[in-house]
């Protein structure tokens, strides 16, 4: 997979690895899916291997990945036969620790070493004020990379400690062009609900047409165009979305939902935008909510829907 709008991360990467002192730890923050795990690899490689003496392909000894682990040990067989897998919520404390633990013995290749913590921003809260003394005294020769969708949720001390690059959005325009290299069997309507979804985020549009969200993203603009007086297309949409839906589908069309009803202030007129700016609202807090909240789905959509028909036309609101 091919992105673009590294051209700035790359520059200062590079020149700070060719200055005195390069800085030991770096936060690459912006959108999920914009690549920056695919830049840290590299970025790690040119670091501790800069002449290539191991295949890219292979796993190198001195890049150490930290993320989240299976829940459970069903999920660790699934890992471990290549299969889709659920995580834990959170990185651990006992993973930080096991961090440090290595830290004690030197470079395995050469007398470099590279941390990468994705997503730093699900640390636990003790593993970040584990992670916070390896950073304030930071082993010779090691570096740490921290990813982060939402650099908000990191300790200000550990934010404090990091070398921000800030990773840019795309344009919708470059979203489309993106699914249409990547994903060319996709239909119409599911690129551009996953174009609206991702939020200029490639890596996530490109997940959200993964998961085949067009026939949803149909149903939530008839529910916003048209309401839903019956409850038809409300019980349509819930079919769809599936009776045990995973939580990453549940999380999609969540997003969908959120950018359909922020999409629709375009063609309202003033006195629709109070419920609009309502729904959305909720919307947003259902989403904050979602990872970590035990949503029963079957509700959980029903609310989904009722927010768009609450979001709809002033003639349908009487209905929902």
């Amino acid at each position: 997979m091919t992105l673009i709008g590294h051209e700035t991360a790359w520059t200062e990467w590079r020149t700070a690895m060719a200055g005195p002192r390069m800085h030991h730890a770096w936060l690459l923050a912006g959108r999920k899916g914009l690549g920056k795990m695919q830049f840290a690899l590299k970025a790690a490689r040119e670091l501790v291997d800069p002449d290539g003496a191991i295949a890219p392909d292979n796993q190198h000894p001195d890049i150490h990945i930290l993320n989240k682990l299976p829940k459970d040990e069903k999920e660790e067989k699934k890992r471990e036969d290549g299969k889709p897998f659920e995580t834990k919520r959170n990185i651990s404390v006992a993973q930080i620790r096991a961090m440090q633990q290595r830290l004690t013995t030197r470079p395995t290749m050469g007398s470099k070493r590279v941390i990468i913590i994705d997503p730093a921003d699900d640390l636990e809260t003790s593993a970040s004020n584990a992670l916070l003394k390896s950073l304030e005294e930071p082993p010779i020769g090691t570096f740490f990379v921290l990813i982060a969708h939402r650099p908000a949720r990191l300790l200000p001390t550990i934010r404090s400690r990091c070398r921000s690059v800030r990773f840019p959005t795309m344009s919708d325009d470059q979203v489309m062009q993106f699914l249409a290299r990547e994903a060319p069997e996709a239909d119409a309507a599911t690129r551009e609900a996953a174009m609206m979804a991702a939020s200029g985020s490639p890596g996530a549009a490109l997940e959200f047409v993964e998961r085949d969200l067009g026939a949803i993203f149909t149903l939530m603009q008839s529910i916003m165009r048209d309401g839903d007086a019956d409850f038809s297309r409300r019980g349509r949409l819930a079919e769809t979305i599936g009776a045990r839906p995973s939580r990453e589908r549940i999380l999609a069309t969540l997003d969908l939902g959120r950018a359909v009803v922020a999409n629709a202030v375009e063609s309202a007129n003033a006195s629709d935008y109070p419920a609009i700016a309502e729904a959305h609202a909720e919307l947003v807090r259902l989403t904050g909510q979602a990872p970590t909240f035990n949503f029963d789905a079957g509700l959980l959509i029903a609310e989904i829907g009722s927010l768009l028909a609450a979001a709809a036309a002033p003639r349908e609101r009487a209905n929902v």
